[in-house]
């Protein structure tokens, strides 16, 4: 991928509002179909090509908008400071995440999960950093290194709920797998009866236009 509210997921993590809601986001930016969220077209996996073409498109649509080469540039930036620690303190796991989000919500997923790869190099079992990762590769195009990484989370943690959300969306969205979605979903429900009402209803509302996509 705090507590159910947070906006920044932990190991203890039920539920990231901001995960959900950030995947919608990015794949309005991308173009990568992401459920019922935005009601895109259902299309596979994109490779990073195909990724970076609608975000170059619409900043040469609207100047204002910053490219990802700008994006990149202020990813480097941001993390300067970070990485300049880094080179004294290279196994600092916190540190390591830290870039990687720099990078993440600069749409440079390939950077990113570099850093997340290094972060559990050194924490093996933070599921939420495994989560972020898989994200990460979903969006570069390794759809199946995502699938990967989120059910070693799951491995490591089998009720987390980030995980199991977004297992069910790649195997839908990515591998157009509706069985898979369906009992990644399912076992999210089973496994967290925590869920507050409203999230619930977002996964079964998945769950039932999954299921109405397979009558069709």
């Amino acid at each position: 991928m705090t507590n159910e509210a947070g906006d920044r997921p932990s190991p203890n993590s039920t539920w990231q509002t901001r995960q959900v809601y950030f995947m919608a986001a990015i794949c309005l930016v991308v173009g990568i179909a992401a459920g019922y969220l935005f009601h895109a077209s259902e299309s596979p996996a994109v490779s990073q090509q195909d990724n970076v073409a609608p975000q170059q498109q619409a900043a040469a649509n609207n100047p204002a908008l910053p490219s990802l080469d700008d994006m990149k540039h202020m990813a480097d930036v941001k993390a300067a400071p970070l990485l300049e620690k880094l080179k004294t303190n290279p196994e600092s796991a916190g540190l390591l995440v830290q870039t990687g989000d720099i990078y993440k919500s600069a749409h440079q997923f390939k950077d990113a999960a570099g850093y997340y790869d290094k972060a559990l190099k050194l924490d093996p079992k933070n599921v939420a950093v495994r989560t972020e990762m898989a994200s990460c590769m979903y969006y570069d195009g390794d759809v199946e290194g995502a699938i990967s990484q989120l059910r070693q989370a799951l491995h490591n943690d089998p009720k987390d709920a980030n995980s199991l959300f977004n297992l069910g969306m790649i195997e839908w969205q990515g591998k157009q797998d509706s069985k898979g979605a369906l009992a990644a979903w399912q076992e999210l429900l089973k496994t967290n009866p925590q869920l507050s009402p409203e999230r619930n209803a977002q996964v079964n509302k998945l769950i039932a236009e999954l299921k109405a996509q397979g009558k069709n």
